[in-house]
């Protein structure tokens, strides 16, 4: 056994605003370069990817598939669209399975309530708790995970359509969700403040549209490359193989503080609760982000960690770091070759991320990046929160450090 990271949330090229690029070949390849061991494939719902998926995966015959130095596990998001106690509800959730025969048998199923050629992550007239029901009666070694749980939209807890509890969304079936998706406007630490969440183990993935941006948030794990073993350690929120996971700083999530982005307002949960959660520039209703509704569901104060609790550790994307250090956007490329050569000299993105030591990194990094690096792991950085649709941003150095010359002082 070693340890190995996971990223099980993505979507293919037949999602809606999604790369044309997230095909098998680019995501082995950017899979390597990241340190990423196994992917979830994303859409398996989808006619023409589940056909590029059988042709291009190789059955490793213990629940997991191949391509080149990359692992996948068959993976789909849906959205369940009801309506309970008089109020729309639409709550994405994913699907973990075993095999392309359970595949085939959940599709036969879920076409029954949705076109699921129309989109890689289609729109099901089917609450979430038939969907357990259903994908668990077709085989008991799936598993279905509430996905970025705390959205304002399209989510379990979001304030807009979703739940104050899960049970009251998946009713008798909650006995089956074993875990849910933090998503990237929250954090571990948030999700320990409801006790009622201990149950459930707390997985993080980064909902990739992009190959570039798989494993911004992802799963570490020592164990066996084996389905069954993966999915068991979740199910126990076992620490001796779920190890930890990799998460976005949350500020850095599109819906972390609420706001209204046609203003540019964004306000922390306890301004917006004194304007009646209204933007004080047009009156309108704010969208509520996910620190507001966890403070409204929370009964336990900011800090606490529950016994047993799997750690998270926060992380930012080495090219955003290479950017703040070379003060060069993110796609630049200054910023993309000089990511180009350290990973090609010292190891994958994530070796460089949480392994490496200042010694092996000056190998080949400049010490402005070092320190970036150094300052991501202390967390030792500024946030501005996202709002409303709008990320956020990590300020990795200060105003007073950044000179407009970083790119003349690296080396």
């Amino acid at each position: 056994m070693a340890q190995f990271i996971a990223d099980f949330h993505i979507h293919s090229k037949y999602s809606r605003a999604t790369s044309k690029e997230m095909d098998i070949p680019h995501l082995d390849r950017y899979a390597k370069r990241k340190g990423i061991k196994l992917l979830g494939t994303g859409d398996f719902t989808h006619p023409q990817w589940l056909r590029e998926l059988k042709e291009k995966l190789e059955d490793c015959g213990n629940g997991l598939h191949k391509n080149g130095d990359t692992y996948f596990v068959l993976t789909a998001e849906v959205c369940n669209n009801f309506s309970k106690d008089h109020r729309g509800k639409r709550i994405h959730n994913i699907i973990f399975a075993p095999s392309f025969d359970v595949v085939q048998r959940i599709n036969g199923e879920l076409g029954r309530f949705g076109k699921l050629a129309s989109d890689g992550r289609p729109n099901l007239a089917l609450t979430a708790r038939d969907l357990v029901k259903l994908v668990l009666d077709i085989s008991a070694d799936c598993l279905v995970v509430p996905a970025h749980a705390w959205t304002p939209w399209f989510s379990l807890f979001g304030a807009n359509a979703g739940f104050d509890a899960i049970e009251d969304c998946f009713e008798e079936e909650t006995e089956h969700i074993y875990a849910i998706e933090t998503g990237l406007s929250s954090d571990p630490a948030m999700n320990w403040r409801l006790s009622a969440l201990d149950r459930f183990a707390l997985i993080s993935n980064s909902d990739s549209h992009s190959p570039s941006r798989i494993g911004r948030e992802a799963n570490v794990f020592d164990c066996s490359l084996d389905y069954y073993e993966i999915t068991e350690a979740i199910k126990k929120r076992d620490r001796e193989r779920f190890l930890f996971t990799v998460e976005f700083f949350p500020e850095e999530g599109k819906y972390h503080y609420d706001g209204h982005r046609k203003c540019n307002v964004r306000l922390a949960p306890s301004e917006s609760r004194q304007n009646y959660d209204l933007c004080p520039m047009c009156g309108r209703k704010l969208t509520i982000g996910v620190m507001h509704r966890v403070e409204s569901l929370a009964d336990r104060p900011q800090g606490f960690v529950p016994e047993g609790a799997i750690p998270g550790r926060h992380l930012v994307p080495l090219e955003e770091i290479l950017a703040a250090a070379l003060e060069k956007g993110v796609g630049t490329k200054t910023v993309t070759d000089l990511y180009d050569t350290l990973t090609h000299r010292l190891g994958t993105e994530f070796d460089i991320l949480l392994n490496l030591s200042e010694d092996e990194l000056s190998d080949c990094a400049p010490s402005r990046v070092i320190e970036g690096i150094m300052r991501v792991r202390e967390e030792r950085v500024q946030a501005i929160p996202g709002y409303d649709g709008v990320y956020g941003e990590i300020q990795i150095f200060d105003e007073s450090e950044r000179s407009g010359e970083a790119q003349m002082s690296l080396f």
